[in-house]
């Protein structure tokens, strides 16, 4: 009897993980969207429930709009992003040839005068301009690879504004159907591991939103910064490109893609010195900041240390993409609280042994 017992329930576990590996096999190639939509909903969720209190709950049209919304902020910087990186790569072949053809402008007095490295930098910089064809021959013999790499990147970030807008269309469900299925979530993981588990739930919750305050907050710095350094330079609409910096901020390598381009206007206008000026500030300050300003802001929500955030953040990056930025922090929060409360707690006393 135990016997036959034994092997239906072996059976019925078999077909339970045939049905698992089934379902993740039909949703794997959504896992990217369905993560993304989760991310979202949680940390927009209470803008969601004003818009739809505004709305007199009308949970439909509150969930569209906010969508719109979204999709403005998030998809649309992906989609001009892969567009311009399609269109400079002809742009850079023009370019090179008229680096090639004109050759590079003689070093201003002001170089030599340079602290320590001035006569050597003038040197250099005479010797680029007197021969422009051997410096610029390893650009030119390589510029095939580089140009398939920058197509490359466009692709990636085609298919990442396809994964975005179709997470916001998930999106959409879940802010409509979102409040039952966190309730039935939150059942579902207190029935496995108790109380523990919902603490556990909300310090993921609350890692997701110091990510995503994190990537908002790093935006709007190197938006500031990059208008500055516009301002500074002299480039014309600076506060237009520090906003657009803004929303490309969100994209990995999008700020360079503004700085970058205006530091090349500046130098085919003879404005050596700020195109320097501008290529420094874009390395040293608008796009460095990322590297230590997100995981701060981000250390501030997840109440853990401040080198797990960092290493989460870069960890989660390489083993996920972009979504393991907010991935990354998410699990290690949730890994360092257990190991946390199991150090913490005191060991249960074993009673004594009869002799």
């Amino acid at each position: 009897m135990n016997t036959a017992k034994n092997i239906e329930q072996l059976i019925a576990i078999s077909l339970l993980l045939l049905l698992l590996i089934g379902s993740y096999l039909v949703l794997q190639p959504f896992i990217s969207a369905l993560l993304w939509a989760a991310l979202l909903c949680y940390a927009t969720w209470p803008l969601f429930t004003r818009l739809n209190t505004r709305l007199k709950d009308r949970r439909n049209s509150a969930a569209a709009l906010l969508c719109l919304a979204l999709t403005a902020v998030v998809v649309v910087p992906f989609v001009f992003v892969a567009l311009s990186l399609a269109d400079n790569v002809s742009k850079l072949n023009s370019m090179l040839h008229i680096a090639l053809e004109q050759g590079l402008p003689l070093p201003p007095d002001w170089v030599t005068g340079l602290p320590l490295v001035g006569p050597k930098l003038n040197e250099l910089w005479l010797s680029a301009a007197t021969d422009t064809a051997s410096l610029l021959e390893p650009l030119q013999r390589n510029l095939p690879e580089l140009s398939k790499w920058l197509l490359g990147r466009g692709v990636a970030l085609g298919n990442g504004a396809l994964q975005m807008s179709l997470a916001m269309f998930i999106l959409f469900f879940l802010y409509r159907d979102g409040a039952a299925l966190a309730q039935r979530l939150n059942n579902a993981l207190v029935r496995i591991g108790g109380e523990h588990a919902h603490n556990l739930l909300l310090l993921a919750g609350n890692t997701v939103k110091g990510v995503v305050y994190g990537i908002l907050g790093t935006a709007i710095a190197q938006g500031i910064l990059a208008g500055i350094g516009f301002l500074l330079a002299g480039v014309p609409g600076a506060l237009l490109l520090g906003f657009i910096t803004f929303f490309l901020s969100v994209v990995p390598m999008g700020p360079p893609l503004i700085w970058l381009p205006a530091a090349a206007w500046l130098y085919y206008q003879g404005h050596v010195g700020w195109a320097i000026f501008m290529v420094v500030w874009g390395v040293a300050v608008v796009s460095s900041i990322d590297n230590f300003l997100k995981p701060y802001l981000i250390s501030q929500g997840a109440a853990m240390p401040f080198i797990l955030v960092l290493l989460g953040v870069l960890g989660g990056l390489a083993a996920f993409g972009f979504v393991g930025v907010f991935l990354g922090p998410t699990l290690l929060a949730v890994g360092y609280s257990i190991v946390r409360d199991w150090t913490l707690s005191p060991p249960s006393a074993t009673p004594p042994t009869q002799t």
